[in-house]
């Protein structure tokens, strides 16, 4: 094997040493390139690798993992799932009342991580930053928004707001999933309307509150109250049973008092019998004294057993009066607290009547205010639909009128033109202006003397009386100057109807003129007479 050696200045390099570099950049190239075209995913981003993906896809989401990006026909980007925050401040939605209703809410979305979601967000949203996406996301939720309070009533979105946001998310979360965003959380600050209706509510709903609450303390008072007349009924009770049991001691002591002191006295008197019978028998010499012993100690028995009875009655009596005090006092406390316990019933049956009363005001005073508040925010809104009415009618009424002069207009400017057209190809046909205005003389000739004959045809003639005064100094009458006068009107008449409608009439019409020849003076009647001569 031949040893290639190539010179690099004073230094010979083996041909296998360049080799060995060689294959070492191309391995050190190849897995740099593999290095930066194997991407890791982390877990807050979605991987989109597009370009040729194969399967028919535009594209292939990988969350969470790491994917080989192949050079030249491959690329990728990311789309970030940190959440959106959208501030929706809708106000006058419709609701179904047709009552105007605010609801500013935010919503907060992100990209969703399943496989539709997450290829629907990479064909439409991949490049845009989070400003374009809330636009996006801003616009679906208003109109959704709108059409779920259009189909619910003010109470149900007022009292029950878990219908009311399940009905937003299943609303809104489908048209969202179209563009590859998910709900994650709804969050409705205020539900306010134009007309008070809500306000109208919660103050019915206070009133509610605080007089049942007022119920309550009243129920409680009185349960109070009457817990305190049974605790005193008990200790009158416990009182009374204890003078009772005093009593009973007392008397029994008295009695036990009385049996010893019996017994005492017996014992005293068999004492005195068993010395007495001794002193007998040992002493009948003091049999005398004996018996006066006995004597004085029988008298001295019997004052004693009086005064034990008499104690005893005493005790008996001071017993009695005891009794009647305890009983009188007993049966006063007992009164008392009977009418302790009415007072207290009485007082807290006022109390609940007064509460009642309230609440009833209060539930009649609502009843009153909501639907008229409700009656007055629907005339308004009704008010306010008529004038929108009444405005788009007038404006399409204005729009038809305008319309239709405009037509109008058009058809007489067209007719006008088409006149002029036709009136300029006659002059022209009839070769000058005067010809064309004789001929639409001659046509319209008939017309006019049918007018004029109209016009006098009305005129009733009945006699036609001409008064003669006699000849003038030409010797001619009244009579014949009237119609030479009229003959002379005959020329200019003719000259108009030449004029107009070309016309000409023979002369020997205008040809009247009086007799040369003078009339005789002898023939010609008297002044008186001329009437005569006019009929004649």
């Amino acid at each position: 094997m031949l040893n290639l050696r190539l010179l690099y200045g004073a230094a010979a390099v083996p041909w296998e040493a360049l080799i060995a570099v060689a294959l070492g950049l191309v391995v050190s190239g190849f897995l740099v390139l593999l290095v930066k075209r194997y991407q890791r995913c982390p877990s807050n981003r979605i991987l989109v690798i597009y370009g040729k993906v194969g399967g028919g896809n535009t594209s292939r989401c990988i969350h969470g993992g790491a994917a080989f990006v192949l050079p030249l026909i491959q690329d990728h980007a990311y789309l970030s799932l940190e959440p959106i925050q959208i501030e929706i401040p809708l106000k006058g939605a419709l609701s179904a009342e047709n009552i105007r209703v605010n609801v500013p809410s935010v919503f907060t979305v992100a990209i969703g991580t399943s496989p539709e979601v997450m290829q629907n967000a990479a064909i439409r949203l991949l490049g845009l930053n989070t400003n374009q996406i809330k636009q996006q996301a801003s616009d679906i939720i208003f109109g959704q928004l709108r059409q779920v309070i259009a189909s619910m009533r003010i109470e149900e979105i007022n009292r029950d707001r878990d219908k009311f946001l399940h009905n937003i998310q299943s609303s809104i979360e489908p048209e969202l999933n179209k563009i590859g965003l998910v709900l994650i959380n709804v969050n409705i600050t205020d539900i306010t309307d134009e007309s008070g209706y809500i306000e109208a509510i919660g103050r019915k709903a206070a009133s509610q509150a605080v007089q049942q609450a007022a119920v309550d303390v009243a129920q409680q008072e009185k349960m109070g109250q009457i817990g305190v007349a049974e605790a005193e009924r008990e200790k009158a009770i416990q009182v009374a049973n204890a003078n009772k049991l005093r009593e009973i001691g007392t008397r029994e002591a008295i009695r036990d008092q009385a049996l010893r002191i019996a017994e005492l006295d017996k014992e005293q008197k068999i004492g005195e019998q068993s010395a007495a019978f001794e002193r007998e028998a040992r002493i009948k010499d003091a049999e005398r004294a004996m018996r006066i012993a006995v004597a004085e100690a029988n008298a001295k028995a019997i004052a004693g057993e009086a005064t034990a009875q008499a104690a005893i009655a005493e005790a008996q009596a001071h017993l009695q009066v005891k009794q009647a005090e305890a009983y009188q006092l007993g049966e006063t406390r007992k009164r008392e607290a009977e009418a302790a316990v009415l007072e207290a019933q009485n007082r807290a049956l006022a109390k609940a009547a007064i509460a009642e009363a309230e609440r009833v005001e209060a539930e009649r005073r609502a009843a009153l205010e909501a639907p008229a508040k409700a009656e007055k925010a629907k005339t308004i809104v009704e008010a306010e639909a008529e004038a929108e009415k009444r405005r788009i009618e007038a404006e399409g009424e204005a729009a038809a009128i305008y319309a239709k002069l405009e037509a109008e207009a058009r058809g007489q400017y067209e007719i006008l033109a088409k006149k002029g057209e036709g009136l300029k190809r006659i002059v022209e046909a009839c070769g000058g202006a005067q010809q064309a205005f004789q001929l639409l003389m001659l046509e319209h000739l008939d017309h006019l003397a049918q007018t004029a004959a109209t016009a006098i045809s009305n005129i009733k003639f009945d006699k036609v009386i001409v008064w003669e005064g006699g000849a003038n100094g030409t010797g001619a009458s009244s009579t014949s100057h009237f119609l030479q006068s009229m003959a002379r009107t005959l020329p200019p008449i003719m000259q108009i109807m030449k004029d107009i409608g070309g016309v000409e009439l023979p002369e020997y019409f205008a040809r009247l003129t009086p007799e040369s020849s003078k009339p005789d003076k002898a023939a010609a009647p008297p002044a008186g007479n001329a009437d005569a001569a006019a009929r004649a």
